[in-house]
């Protein structure tokens, strides 16, 4: 009997956790399902490209699995059941389906977080997802010279955005509102570069600056202040799927998923979850930010791991940890900001058009790793052998690798 692999969402994570499942292990032993909503892989790392008009390669989830052994399905997880060890999913006609699974592995990633502010739900955008991103395309589009655009948050994706809409369109007034100072957590090589880009870009930037409620033309700030936008993207956060709360899994206050050092549920061995999804902690027991850089290394983590535990082989011992921070700040310029293996920065910096295009070998690698699932890595199927029990230890500490 073939031993069922489910694997949740189709993002960087789930996709690539497939397809490396489906490289480790022989077809006859396993049957591998994909779950997901959309027929096509979604390039997130380039949501800010899509809102600002760029056309973005499509990429058919058909195309990419066919021979590999995956099963594509294509509907929408509403719930988990740890217990039965089942998935309810429900396809685009309304027909709800029951799915077993021998090994979960949950990868429905995150979206967008409005902290609870007044007003961002009704009227912010987000670029969390492709619906978001192409509903802020259409309003971008709209927009009159002069008009303004408001950004709120200052990580990764707000830096992104903020430089891609100024650049795109510099008939616009954008702004961008942290609540700290301008990329505060960057070496001073990396502030000096990114205040130089927003700077030339016209972008004006209120540091220290927490907005309070949004309407349809303006934000409000914590100090009572108000700033004009005729749209405002809100980039502060994610938020993860309500799925996990709702089933046996141990998670945490947010919802996430704990796993440990094999992205293993501590609670449910059956199950591993990866990505935004989950919980795990890297070097110094720092938990792995939510992005790219974390999700991609946790899906070679569990994949590998899956498989050692039901071909009997070694565990992974790699960890995982971080080298850079990768930021695009619009077509031209760029910021590679190098970092411990816990995240923080360091003195070294690359700049420029020379990290624009570092940054674009970096999200162009990314999706050819999902993109061409069974090259890449060594082949190295093996042959499924009698179930591993269960461990009756504390699980090691998750180390990103």
């Amino acid at each position: 009997m073939q031993h069922r692999i489910v694997v949740l969402g189709a993002g960087y994570t789930g996709a690539v956790a497939a397809g490396r499942l489906a490289r480790r292990l022989h077809r006859e032993d396993v049957a591998i399902t994909l779950v997901n909503a959309e027929p096509d892989f979604v390039e997130r790392v380039r949501m800010h490209q899509l809102a600002v008009g760029q056309e973005l390669r499509p990429r058919p989830f058909a195309e990419m699995f066919a021979g590999t052994g995956v099963a594509l399905k294509l509907a929408t997880v509403t719930a988990v059941d740890v217990d039965r060890k089942t998935v309810t999913a429900v396809d685009a006609a309304g027909a709800a389906e029951e799915i077993a699974y021998d090994t979960l592995v949950y990868a429905l990633g995150s979206a967008w977080n409005d902290q609870g502010v007044p007003g961002a739900a009704e009227h912010a955008h987000q670029i969390a997802s492709r619906p978001g991103a192409l509903r802020l395309r259409e309003h971008l589009a709209g927009l009159a010279a002069g008009q303004p655009v408001v950004v709120v948050g200052g990580g990764l994706t707000g830096l992104e955005a903020a430089t891609e809409i100024a650049e795109a369109r510099p008939d616009l007034r954008v702004a961008l509102a942290v609540r700290g100072g301008l990329g505060d957590w960057l070496s001073p090589k990396g502030r000096r570069h990114l205040r130089k880009v927003v700077d030339r870009l016209g972008i004006t930037v209120y540091e220290h600056t927490a907005v309070t409620s949004v309407t349809a033309d303006h934000v409000t700030t914590a100090e009572g202040g108000t700033v004009p936008a005729a749209v405002t993207l809100w980039t502060t956060g994610f938020a993860v799927h309500p799925i996990p709360r709702a089933t046996a899994l141990e998670v945490t206050g947010t919802g996430r998923i704990v796993v440990d050092g094999t992205m293993r549920s501590v609670s449910h061995p059956e199950v591993y979850a990866i990505g935004d999804a989950a919980l795990a902690a890297g070097p110094g027991d720092k938990p792995l930010r939510m992005s790219c850089a974390s999700g991609v290394p946790m899906a070679w983590q569990a994949a590998d791991t899956i498989a050692a535990r039901l071909t009997g082989g070694k565990l992974p011992t790699t960890s995982i940890r971080y080298f850079n921070q990768c930021i695009s700040l619009g077509r031209r310029e760029g910021l590679i900001q190098y970092v411990t293996a816990d995240d923080r920065a360091v003195r070294a910096a690359l700049t420029g058009r020379t990290a624009a295009v570092y940054k674009e070998l970096v999200c162009k690698g990314a999706a050819w790793g999902v993109a061409n699932p069974l090259l890449g890595i060594p082949a190295r199927r093996r042959h499924v052998v009698a179930p591993q029990p269960a461990p009756t230890t504390t699980a090691q500490t998750a180390t990103p690798a």
